[in-house]
């Protein structure tokens, strides 16, 4: 069985890598699609570049600012939970899932926060710019998520009750999105009784285990 503890490197590095690729990924699309705009890479992968001002897949709830700052406060929580479960030395496989989802929540709370201020307004006919000061399209917290890919794999047939018509999988999503994604099915799959068994050694049960 590998140490968590030991090598505790592991997690910090997937979440430093992660993050850079998600946002090496966000600041090329951001900076060289028109909104809207689309790159066939194969029939069924297709790069979109979308922008969405809520949560995954485009859902909206309340105020953005009181959404960001939720989305801050529990990657703390989370941040704080692997920590304490790596001095435990807990199940090493848990930990790399549940730094995956920390990786996909921190990159996506980056565009959050900074791109309303980093970035010029993105429109269908206009590419984004870095913004000189002041020039930026929306304020701290408020910025919108970069999503760009899309897998059109296929059209479900007309005859199909309620969905006919339609394309199977159209959500666009980014990198960030699918660290999060992927992480939490593999803890539903592989790791239910280890998230559970996981907060008697963060103390959440009152008989923190060491």
């Amino acid at each position: 069985m590998i140490s968590s503890k030991r090598y505790w490197w592991v997690f910090p590095s997937i979440l430093f890598l992660g993050i850079v690729a998600d946002q090496i990924l966000k600041f090329h699309i951001k900076l060289n699609f028109a909104l809207g705009e689309e790159y066939v890479v194969l029939p069924w992968f297709r790069l979109v570049f979308v922008e969405n001002p809520g949560m995954a897949f485009g859902v909206t709830l309340g105020s953005k600012i009181i959404l960001t700052s939720f989305r801050i406060i529990v990657s703390g929580i989370l941040t704080w939970y692997l920590v304490r479960l790596v001095k435990a030395d807990f199940n090493f496989g848990f930990l790399v899932v549940m730094t995956c989802i920390l990786t996909g929540a921190v990159g996506n709370i980056l565009d959050c926060i900074f791109y309303g201020k980093i970035f010029t307004a993105s429109s269908f006919n206009q590419i984004a710019t870095i913004a000189s000061a002041g020039d930026g399209y929306a304020q701290w917290f408020t910025g919108k998520v970069v999503d760009m890919f899309y897998f059109p794999l296929f059209d479900i047939p007309d005859w199909v009750p309620i969905i006919g018509g339609d394309v199977f999988f159209s959500p666009v999503f980014n990198i960030a999105d699918s660290f999060i994604t992927v992480g939490i099915i593999w803890v539903i799959i592989g790791y239910r009784k280890a998230f559970n068994n996981s907060f008697d050694f963060v103390g959440v049960n009152g008989k923190e285990k060491k």
